[in-house]
């Protein structure tokens, strides 16, 4: 989208200096450097004019076919490459005809884009979503108006009905997430736990200065820490090592980078990593079997024997499988 902006603005001035552009589209000037080096790399005759009264040009006579481009469709542009979800959200036709007249103007970069960039928004062994009500969800955020929300949560009372904000829509490893104010604070609700929504005539009341990426990353965070409640003592095989950034994430893999001690003789670790309440915890500990040796704390480590000795119990009242001998 800001390559096409840099070329309409080009095409509009005539000639603009790198700071102007660089003001016009509130980046740096160094942004708007490689910019227009990508413009010239996917065949814009765009060229700079040195000296005081210099600045970057298009050639005399070059005008881009992109025409009739509607607000929608511009919009639509930055979920390229991502058609899955655009359909969700209703926007797939849209995206459709934007492509279309996109691919007409700068043929060479629309197609190098789709034959080399895929974005896979979901997430491996798990089934999307479902989500019925997210197209009226993303259109009362699209038109900034107000949702009544029925929700499925957690807690008791396990459904609750809400006035809420809309403030945008995240996607994270295939699964839709609202943000929106509700009662005078920031909430997260998971698309698919909406039961249902009904747009309102009011206008969404948007907080000042607030910015969707920024909130979510301190989300996410806040969210993780609260999620980690301990900390396990604990012995890994260098596969278990291997494992654990796809199994128990990269908070945990980024603290036995951290705290790991030097390998012993056959390449185990002891290290500290973070764990939620000790059921949860005992869970995910297992996931890693006989590459993993619990040392402490002494509250967890009975917990997790207790489960280990239940399931050796349960294991040894059955006979014995005879499997096939392996070639």
């Amino acid at each position: 989208m800001r390559l096409l902006s840099v070329l309409l603005s080009l095409q509009k001035h005539g000639r603009r200096t790198a700071r102007e552009l660089a003001a016009e589209l509130e980046v740096s000037v160094r942004t708007i450097y490689r910019d227009v080096e990508a413009l010239g790399a996917a065949g814009v005759p765009v060229y700079a004019e040195r000296g005081p009264a210099g600045g970057y040009r298009l050639l005399d006579g070059y005008r881009t076919r992109l025409t009739g481009m509607t607000p929608e469709e511009a919009e639509a542009l930055t979920l390229v490459g991502l058609p899955g979800p655009a359909a969700q959200l209703g926007l797939g036709a849209v995206l459709t005809a934007a492509e279309l007249k996109l691919h007409a103007a700068l043929p060479t970069t629309s197609g190098r884009v789709r034959e080399r960039f895929h974005l896979d928004a979901a997430a491996w062994f798990q089934a999307a979503d479902d989500t019925p009500w997210l197209g009226t969800i993303a259109d009362a955020v699209w038109r900034g108006v107000r949702l009544t929300l029925r929700y499925r949560r957690w807690s008791v009372p396990r459904e609750v009905t809400r006035t809420v904000d809309p403030l945008g829509i995240v996607l994270k490893a295939g699964r839709w997430y609202l943000v929106g104010a509700a009662e005078g604070t920031l909430r997260t609700y998971r698309v698919s736990k909406v039961l249902h929504a009904e747009p309102l005539a009011e206008e969404c009341a948007r907080p000042e200065g607030f910015d969707l990426a920024t909130h979510w990353s301190e989300h996410t965070a806040w969210f993780e820490a609260r999620q980690y409640t301990g900390e396990a003592r604990v012995r890994l095989s260098p596969r278990a090592v291997d494992l654990i950034p796809g199994m128990l994430g990269t908070t945990v893999a980024r603290a036995v980078a951290e705290t790991a001690g030097p390998p012993d003789a056959d390449g185990w670790v002891e290290a500290t990593i973070p764990v939620e309440h000790p059921r949860m915890a005992v869970s995910d500990l297992l996931r890693l079997g006989a590459d993993l040796e619990l040392l402490g704390p002494p509250e967890l480590l009975a917990a997790y024997s207790t489960v280990v000795a239940d399931l050796a119990r349960k294991c040894l009242s059955h006979p014995p499988v005879n499997l096939p001998a392996q070639s």
